[in-house]
């Protein structure tokens, strides 16, 4: 098997720490002709060791896979995590999956990974067994954004807390929701305005609020500016949670099976109103205030490319 440069991690999210990673990846394979290889696992390995500290996944194994290869991975390697993975402690891990498995010629982590049993292995313990197995170890410093460190558990603090615009910027990209869209109660379409309503199985939900957003429909190449509430719509008495997305331009075609919502920057709080005509009064304040963050994001993209 040709030799690889390996890194190691869950990589939930794929947020800007991972991406500088897999960069580092890529160089490091290019300049050496060595295969660009991720090792990943499923489930995440809290689910199975302690299941009761699982974080909340902002990501499927699919999302993942899919930013990974956008980034420029082309080989990922996914490894079941079960009961036998778990209990290798670290050199057994070296030996059968970096050395047997991917050939590592060089292993390139964070300056906090830890592996093994019990994650007992550590950045030291990996430099060790490097010159032990004959691959070169790379240690990358933590990558920071507005002085904080960029992680997946500070991204799901953003997301949860309404800070779409920090998560953003954690991410390199706007966090989103996927997802089919699926009949509402048809209150927007008679006494307010008609909405796209996303049934999703994502974790991590952004706090309730109405948000500017992108809608792509996963079918085609569509693609609508709009704005998102999430809530439970407190003005027709609602208990359950909804997802509704009303597109500023005209649906054209037919109506879209499966969307994503890109959360660009919260608008408000949801709060409940007097009446359906008050709400419909106040979505269309935040309409408007959608289409200008757009036209000034318009206007900015348009001087960039000058």
């Amino acid at each position: 098997m040709q030799k690889s440069v390996v890194t190691i991690g869950n990589f939930d999210g794929v947020h800007a720490a991972h991406r500088h990673l897999f960069r580092c990846v890529l160089e490091a394979a290019s300049e050496n002709g060595l295969r660009a290889v991720v090792l990943t696992f499923d489930p995440h390995p809290a689910h199975v060791v302690a299941p009761e500290k699982a974080p909340r996944l902002l990501t499927t194994m699919e999302e993942r896979c899919g930013l990974i290869r956008a980034a420029g991975i082309e080989e990922i390697v996914v490894l079941p995590f079960e009961a036998e993975i778990a209990c290798l402690s670290p050199r057994e891990f070296a030996e059968r999956v970096l050395t047997g498995r991917l050939a590592a010629a060089i292993v390139i982590v964070g300056e906090n990974f830890r592996f093994g049993h019990r994650q007992t292995g550590d950045t030291t313990t990996l430099h060790e067994l490097g010159r032990e197995l004959g691959f070169e170890t790379r240690i990358i410093s933590s990558v920071k954004r507005r002085g904080q460190v960029v992680s997946s558990s500070s991204v799901r603090r953003f997301i949860e807390a309404g800070k779409v615009t920090m998560a953003a910027r954690f991410l390199e990209r706007p966090h989103s929701l996927s997802g089919d869209v699926v009949p509402g109660e048809g209150i927007g379409a008679k006494q307010t305005v008609p909405t796209l309503n996303l049934e999703t199985r994502a974790q991590v939900l952004p706090a309730r609020g109405v948000y500017i957003t992108q809608t792509r429909d996963l079918d085609d190449s569509r693609r609508w500016n709009s704005i998102t509430n999430v809530g439970y719509r407190p003005t027709f008495n609602g208990h359950a949670l909804s997802i509704e997305t009303f597109l500023l331009e005209p649906l054209t075609g037919s109506s879209p099976r499966h969307i994503q919502v890109e959360f660009c920057r919260r608008v408000r709080d949801e709060r409940k109103f007097d009446s359906a005509d008050e709400l419909k009064a106040q979505i269309l304040r935040d309409v408007g205030r959608a289409q200008t963050f757009f036209h000034r994001m318009a206007r900015a993209t348009k001087s960039n490319r000058k």
